[in-house]
């Protein structure tokens, strides 16, 4: 039986993974593109090809990012209806424990590039800002969900809740990122579920 063969990346992808890694180390800014072009061996004819500027490169990188985050978190916690609304946020939370833990409290892709770009680059701060209105909807999508099903009572203000996890979220990454200590996010989303359980409670 003749294996499998392993897809290759495309060029692009491997100028995307190469200039992500290499930001995700010294920032945007600071990251040239002769830093990306040296790093993943490409020529900037070949660049050039593909990307028309690194800025059109940040936008790719946010996009791969974005599919990433979607793809690991949101989508498999999210897209099943039969699932009570607070298990899927549970679920997300644990989730997002479980992706820091492997890769060692690296922080948050999205909250590195919002915190160093949205006071000096308008576009991407749209795009960031974007991404976590559309973070929280999926939040409030599922608190709302709970009130329809008696689960949360009518007088919990699902906008502040969803609101609420995604920036004590980011808060808990970045501060397991600082102290290198998986058991600060850990400590977190342990409170945010306990947080969760007292509006549950109160239906």
């Amino acid at each position: 039986m003749r294996s499998q063969a392993v897809p290759r990346r495309s060029t692009r992808e491997a100028i995307i993974e190469v200039a992500t890694r290499l930001m995700q180390v010294r920032g945007y800014t600071a990251t040239s593109l002769d830093d990306v072009l040296r790093e993943s061996g490409v020529g900037k004819g070949t660049f050039y090809y593909h990307f028309k500027s690194k800025e059109d490169l940040g936008y790719a990188i946010l996009d791969a990012i974005v599919a990433a985050f979607l793809g690991r978190t949101l989508d498999p916690c999210f897209s099943d209806p039969a699932v009570k609304p607070l298990a899927r946020i549970r679920c997300f939370l644990d989730r997002l424990v479980v992706i820091q833990r492997e890769l060692h409290c690296v922080g948050c892709p999205l909250g590195t590039l919002a915190s160093e770009l949205s006071d000096v680059h308008e576009g991407f701060r749209a795009r960031l800002a974007g991404v976590f209105s559309a973070w929280r909807d999926r939040l409030v999508q599922a608190l709302r969900e709970g009130q329809q099903q008696g689960d949360i009572p009518g007088d919990c203000q699902v906008e502040s809740v969803a609101q609420f996890l995604v920036a004590s979220l980011e808060g808990a990454i970045l501060m397991s990122k600082v102290t290198k200590d998986i058991t600060v996010m850990e400590r977190c989303v342990n409170e945010m579920k306990r947080y969760l359980a007292l509006w549950e409670s109160g239906r």
